[in-house]
């Protein structure tokens, strides 16, 4: 009995792990066959490159440690977290944006991204940048199924969405940018109506896989602290215990889906905890800077915009500008998601 059950526990550990000749840490795309992403900046790997909007992250020295050397798009030195999990799950190397026009059948039929930079949960945020809402998101998500049934057929169309991993990422914009986060107490109760609005919807188009992350401890980001923080430049209280709140709430409701859906996987992914931990501890993870963005050598005051040369020690610091992680950063928030919650999609 105890020797069936170890066995069936290693079983399980090597589906998860998958340890194949590349060193890939994990290898399940032959049961996650594609991924799908919605969200802000942090996973929008280059679809505001295709809009009219000035929330850009195509300017130089971004990318500088991607492939090519080569700013995408994508608001840091190389993959984000959108890159990083479809890498992991041993999908493919970099998980594409939905608008980019030269995306072939096979690049559709395992995943895209649908993020947009400067997005939120509520509409109007996205109108202060005029980017691609949450609504507007799965309308191209819509549209995206139509094309992939005329790729594969409606049937494996279908079985395609139901086991795939669906993943959400975005909050950011509501609680920092937008004016509402401070004049309305509720707010954070609106944004989780929306959330939760849209994650049914996703559940009516077939989606069953569904991991949403909850916002990052938006006060210590070095715009922040930088700007709010004081002397010291410590984190910013107020706007951490929004984040936190926001947090609880996102989750409790996550909760209630999964009640109402029992044939759903849905999760809710905290990277708060784990990210306040690194930032008070970064030698526990290899990092020596956390207060300053590698991408900010003008001045105090990390903008997107403002890196006109990047730090030569990037894997020093945890972000690589004032919102935003480095490449290393994010991979490490990757595993520890994937270390806790998938297990949840493949068993």
């Amino acid at each position: 009995m105890k020797f069936s059950y170890i066995f069936l526990l290693l079983s399980t550990f090597v589906i998860a792990r998958g340890a194949i000749a590349d060193q890939q840490p994990y290898n399940v795309s032959g049961i996650i066959p594609a991924v799908f992403v919605f969200g802000d900046s942090i996973v929008d790997t280059s679809n505001n490159n295709y809009i009219v909007t000035i929330a850009k992250g195509n300017m130089p020295q971004h990318g500088k440690n991607f492939m090519g050397g080569k700013a995408t798009g994508r608001f840091c030195d190389g993959k984000i977290p959108s890159d990083i999990l479809v890498e992991e799950l041993g999908i493919k190397e970099v998980l594409p944006p939905y608008l980019d026009p030269t995306l072939q059948a096979k690049d559709l039929i395992t995943g895209v991204t649908f993020a947009s930079a400067g997005s939120g949960y509520d509409p109007q945020t996205n109108a202060l940048l005029s980017v691609l809402s949450i609504p507007k998101q799965l309308g191209l998500f819509k549209e995206y199924i139509g094309k992939l049934k005329a790729i594969v057929g409606e049937a494996r169309a279908l079985e395609i969405v139901g086991n795939s991993l669906f993943i959400v990422l975005t909050g950011h914009n509501d609680i920092h940018l937008n004016p509402a986060s401070s004049l309305n107490p509720s707010y954070n109760e609106i944004l989780v109506n929306f959330a939760s609005n849209f994650l049914q919807e996703l559940y009516k188009l077939g989606a069953r896989k569904i991991g949403v992350f909850g916002v990052l401890p938006l006060g210590c980001m070095p715009f922040h602290r930088n700007t709010r923080g004081g002397i010291q430049r410590n984190c910013v209280d107020s706007l951490n215990k929004k984040a936190y709140s926001f947090n609880n709430k996102l989750s409790t409701e996550i909760n209630s889906l999964i009640n109402k859906f029992p044939d759903a996987r849905m999760v809710y992914i905290d990277i708060y905890k784990f990210m306040f931990d690194l930032i008070n501890n970064p030698t526990k993870y290899g990092f020596k800077i956390t207060k300053n963005g590698c991408c900010a050598l003008v001045g105090k005051i990390e903008l997107l915009a403002s890196c006109p040369i990047a730090c030569s020690k990037d894997d020093d610091y945890i972000f690589w500008d004032g919102f935003h992680l480095t490449e290393k950063g994010y991979r490490l928030l990757i595993n520890q998601a994937l270390q806790q919650h998938l297990q949840t999609f493949i068993s």
